[in-house]
């Protein structure tokens, strides 16, 4: 099994890779720390696929594309497959197998937690906003809905059965704990018990909070004398998400830079179930991108939750 979390070119490494972090096609996001890769050779990605994962817009390189040669670079005589990944605008883990029989374990292991409502993944959000309260479970359904020319998940606040007997909506749960505030934004752990596209994202506006970097979902959560309250799903159409003008000072940007704001959600835990001859569970923790440690750092969050990684507290 192989986990790989964020990109970081050390100083370490070849010349032939640092020109990498000099290349136009890689620094569209130097500021918050996100390479945006869509011009390198396979050679050049799959170099870099070598100690990282990707994050990409490229329509013609992926991930899956290039596990062959991955394998091939790892010396691994049977085939890599994925077996859970984080979406593809978020960060976090990335499990890799050789073993199609352990890969069926995990999938059946994640079917009958779901059922169980136990949490077998854990992400961490830095959100816009303060979930209150402080822990609890969202429980609120979900199905999508064309919006102008968007097809988007909404909420659906009073569903009945006939909703669900027609798969008209889905049951979603979310559970969540604020770890730590400051300066009107949090840091979240969220542990979703059932699968729907962007359920992190939508429950979290649900309570009047949106994660930093979403453009697609934040644009629901209005304010009205510092007041947030929630827009009519029909009215929120996906927009570049907007900061207050103190909340831009302390991330140093300004609004016109926001498009380059990345998400700040992560896949930071996966725990998988004893199995075959392993009596304990086996934990897999990929810490955060830089990026995401430097806007902890720049809002006055605390970065304890992270003793994975090897970065530096911040000063009181």
């Amino acid at each position: 099994m192989v986990s790989c979390s964020d990109i970081q070119l050390k100083k370490q490494i070849p010349k032939h890779r640092q020109r990498l972090k000099q290349d136009k096609a890689v620094s569209i996001l130097r500021d918050p720390g996100v390479p945006v890769l869509e011009k390198l050779t396979r050679e050049d990605l799959l170099e870099m696929l070598a100690t990282s994962v990707v994050y990409q817009e490229s329509k013609e390189l992926s991930f899956t594309s290039l596990l062959p040669e991955l394998q091939q670079r790892l010396h691994l005589s049977k085939e890599l497959h994925i077996v859970k990944a984080s979406n593809r605008d978020h960060s976090g883990l990335v499990l890799l197998s050789t073993c199609h029989q352990t890969t069926k374990y995990i999938e059946n292991a994640f079917i009958q937690a779901r059922r169980r409502k136990e949490a077998l993944t854990s992400y961490c959000a830095v959100t816009v906003g303060i979930p209150e309260p402080a822990e609890g479970e969202i429980s609120v359904a979900l199905t999508k809905q064309n919006i102008g020319e968007h097809e988007l998940v909404v909420p659906v606040f009073h569903p009945t059965p006939g909703n669900f007997q027609r798969k008209e909506a889905k049951k979603a749960v979310t559970r969540y704990k604020v770890l730590d505030t400051a300066n009107g934004c949090a840091l979240v752990q969220l542990q979703p018990l059932t699968t729907f596209e962007s359920v992190l994202q939508v429950h979290l506006t649900v309570k009047l909070s949106a994660v930093l970097g979403d453009h697609v979902y934040s644009s629901r959560l209005g304010k009205v004398l510092g007041i947030p309250f929630y827009l009519p799903v029909e009215l929120a159409i996906p927009r570049i998400q907007v900061l207050d003008e103190f909340l831009l000072r302390k991330l140093h940007f300004d609004q016109k830079q926001m498009w380059k704001m990345p998400l700040h959600l992560h896949l930071h835990k996966l725990s998988i179930p004893p199995f075959e001859t392993k009596k304990l569970e086996t934990l897999i923790v990929a810490a955060p991108p830089a990026y995401f440690f430097r806007t902890l750092d720049l809002l006055g969050l605390r970065v304890s939750e992270f003793p994975e990684a090897n970065v530096k507290k911040r000063r009181k």
